[in-house]
């Protein structure tokens, strides 16, 4: 087709109002540049297409035969999302929807293999060893997070992100948040997915622009006026429901994870969750992550105690934004729940203009470029080393140096990365009023920008979801069949034991 007919399609994809819409001008794109053909063709220098295409034919021809036993020992020997090299982003970047076929074949096999021994017509595998493998499986492939980074009032950005992903079904269970990224992470998992329904309904979130709307005209549109505390705090409030992280969990189903860091010098940062810190507000932990230094005043964190009743949690010290310390924490992430596949939605305005798309950097350019930015963060460390004395004789100067070397040293990519199209954004507006406008065109970016990573994280994501589902079915039989034990039945023929004497 000509040069024309591929502008054609590009322009369909700028202007598609719907996923649905957006797909099918990608996949009229893929087929005017021949990146459809590229798709079927297994050959690629970028993962090991024999090895997978192998490994297919024998999980296909076990399945043909029956042999459950053989398909069993086949999943144990390994599953994971890189097998071959198949998980690099790079295979995503050829075409403008999805990856090789060959890739999307596995998968599927795969997640069909396990639905099948799974099932009940597979009766030659004893429950136990059912459960003993789904459980490993699910252990060893891990699970995958969704990390929202700090971002001001580009949160909008992070709100298109996340309503794409829930309209396809990809909300993953685990979800980190620091900053404007915490306030938007708090909004989902303190909401069920029948909530949620009517959250991301037009009328919602027209109204909630509106009442931003209001606040802007109010104030004067001409300069943004600034957002003060009391205003953050009255929209966390009016947005997010009175939970501790527990309940929050025990609502929805979804763990939350808020990051918050000291205001006091020698104290390290927090990941606030169900599991380190179950009984801690929700309200107070978000409001403390968007306290920016110096523009918002620290907050002491609350939790409710064993009567219900609040209270302050570590009263002796206060918090600040979380993305300072760490807007990904991966690290911890990974220590407590296994993940080890992060979705990343990048919206952090301090970082956006220098930080790239890890996964896509290749060739000469890429490493020289990698090589110099690591020489600067060495450099940088060994600067502040030397110049750590005399800094901390000022204190206001020392805490500064020390949240600017905590953001340097930080990594602000994952596996999957979302980022706005604009790198660069107006500072006024980074902590004030938007307009109806502003605020439209952040959550469409997200959108947009997460469209384009879909077919990915469908992909990366299905086997994960797939044992998730089956594990959890699984744990629910076994928890049944331990609180409902079976009768045990008397052998015919054999006389009971009598009750010894008192």
């Amino acid at each position: 087709m000509s040069y024309l007919g591929v502008r054609k399609h590009a322009r369909a994809m700028e202007k598609a109002q719907t996923y649905e819409e957006w797909k099918e001008a990608a996949l009229r794109h893929d087929e005017a540049t021949g990146m459809d053909r590229w798709r079927m063709r297994d050959q690629s220098t970028q993962f090991d297409n024999v090895s997978i295409r192998i490994r297919l034919d024998r999980l296909r021809s076990l399945r043909a035969r029956h042999d459950h036993r053989g398909l069993l020992f086949t999943l144990n020997e390994g599953i994971h999302g890189n097998m071959g090299g198949m998980g690099k982003s790079s295979l995503y970047e050829r075409a403008m929807f999805g990856t090789k076929q060959l890739i999307v074949d596995y998968v599927e096999e795969i997640v069909d293999a396990l639905e099948l021994l799974a099932s009940p017509e597979v009766d030659e595998i004893s429950f136990e060893d059912k459960l003993d493998f789904f459980r490993r499986a699910h252990h060893c492939f891990g699970q995958s997070a969704l990390l929202m980074s700090g971002s001001g009032m580009l949160l909008y950005f992070h709100v298109g992100v996340v309503k794409a992903m829930w309209q396809q079904g990809l909300l993953p269970r685990i979800m980190s948040g620091s900053s404007g990224g915490s306030v938007v992470g708090s909004l989902l998992c303190t909401h069920n997915d029948a909530e949620l329904g009517k959250i991301f309904e037009p009328e919602y979130l027209l109204n909630e622009i509106e009442r931003e709307a209001g606040l802007f005209t109010t104030l004067g549109g001409l300069r943004p006026a600034m957002l003060r505390a009391e205003e953050v705090e009255e929209m966390i409030q009016r947005l997010v429901p009175d939970m501790t992280f527990q309940e929050s969990f025990e609502h929805s189903g979804r763990i939350l994870n808020v990051s918050v860091a000291p205001a006091e010098h020698h104290q390290t940062s927090r990941l606030l969750n169900a599991t380190t810190s179950p009984n801690v507000l929700i309200h107070k932990s978000v409001l403390a992550s968007a306290a920016v230094p110096g523009v918002f005043p620290p907050v002491t964190l609350e939790a409710r105690d064993k009567w219900g009743e609040r209270q302050p949690y570590l009263p002796s010290r206060k918090w600040v934004d979380g993305s300072v310390s760490d807007d990904l924490p991966t690290k911890r992430l990974a220590r407590l729940y296994g993940v080890n596949h992060y979705i990343v939605s990048q919206a952090n305005p301090a970082v956006l203009p220098f930080v790239t798309d890890g996964n896509r950097q290749r060739g000469t350019y890429a490493i020289i470029k990698n090589a110099t930015r690591r020489t600067a963060r060495e450099w940088l460390n060994a600067g502040a080393a030397i110049m750590h004395k005399p800094l901390s004789k000022e204190n206001a100067v020392a805490r500064m140096a020390n949240i600017m070397l905590s953001m340097v040293n930080q990594d602000y990519v994952g596996d999957v990365n979302i980022m706005p199209r604009n790198r660069f954004y107006n500072p006024f507006k980074l902590l004030a009023h938007l307009s109806p406008d502003d605020i439209m065109k952040l959550v469409s970016s997200g959108e947009r920008a997460a469209w384009r990573k879909m077919e990915m994280i469908r992909i990366q994501t299905r086997t994960s979801r797939a044992l998730e589902r089956i594990l959890k079915d699984f744990e629910a039989q076994h928890l049944h069949s331990l609180s409902h034990p079976k009768p045990q039945t008397q052998p015919q023929g054999q006389p009971r034991a009598r009750r010894k004497a008192a």
